[in-house]
């Protein structure tokens, strides 16, 4: 599974997102998805969604997508046309203005958290990206962000603008961050790059503090970095190229 993820040029958060909704599902029979027939799939699906404590949607969707992945690694073809299709959900996307994203960045006390908000809007990075990120990829003379692959195993250059590269030399004269620019502890208190839980949970504590209502995510902030550019007029293709779409 691991090398036809890789093959097929999926990120390895896809992996491990399939890996762990698929583990969770052995251990609920105690065997192999791939030893179940078609009811006991479907019966799982809906126990899923009828628990009292019902998962993330997207726990559900990576559920639902792994087990489309294996079963047509393994030509399962009975069990791949049993599945479920999902249904779209059109919603609004939520949009900050700019008094409340400057709001956000200012919330925090900690230089970092600041840093790491700021860096995820002005650049319109996924979670992946920003936690990747390491010393040698900021070029402040040039005000550039160098992305090595990101979604899709594609690299690109982000500019970070005269106030976002003032702001990571501040920060790194101030936190002198080790090989990644946020850094986290490992369970063996080795350096790593700080956690995907970390940077939620900064996220959100922002929104708490500073009094948005709106909902908030890394994708939301993403998500409003491309509504800005485009209401400042960015042409689609230029928007695309930053995004890395």
């Amino acid at each position: 599974m691991k090398r036809s993820i890789e093959l097929s040029g999926k990120s390895l958060s896809t992996l491990t997102n399939y890996a762990r909704c698929l583990a969770t599902m052995t251990l609920h029979f105690k065997c192999s998805p791939l030893d179940l027939d078609a009811e006991q799939v479907l019966d799982y699906l809906h126990y899923l969604q009828s628990k009292k404590k019902t998962p993330s949607s997207s726990y559900f969707k990576h559920t639902l997508y792994g087990l489309r992945f294996v079963y047509k690694l393994y030509n399962k073809e009975p069990l791949l046309h049993s599945l479920p299709s999902l249904k779209k959900v059109h919603k609004l996307p939520v949009v900050l203005s700019v008094p409340e994203i400057k709001r956000l960045i200012e919330t925090p006390k900690l230089l970092k958290h600041r840093m790491l908000i700021a860096l995820m809007y002005g650049c319109g990075l996924r979670r992946s990206e920003l936690l990747n990120i390491k010393i040698p990829d900021i070029d402040l003379d040039r005000k550039m962000l160098h992305i090595r692959q990101g979604k899709g195993r594609k690299d690109r250059y982000v500019p970070l603008g005269d106030n976002l590269s003032y702001a990571i030399g501040k920060y790194l004269d101030a936190v002198g961050p080790y090989i990644w620019l946020f850094n986290g502890n490992g369970p063996d208190g080795t350096v790593q790059h700080f956690s995907p839980n970390g940077v939620r949970w900064i996220i959100n504590e922002a929104r708490k503090k500073s009094g948005i209502q709106k909902q908030i995510s890394s994708h939301i902030l993403r998500h409003t970095y491309a509504t800005h550019l485009l209401e400042m007029g960015t042409d689609i293709m230029t928007l695309k190229d930053l995004l890395g779409i």
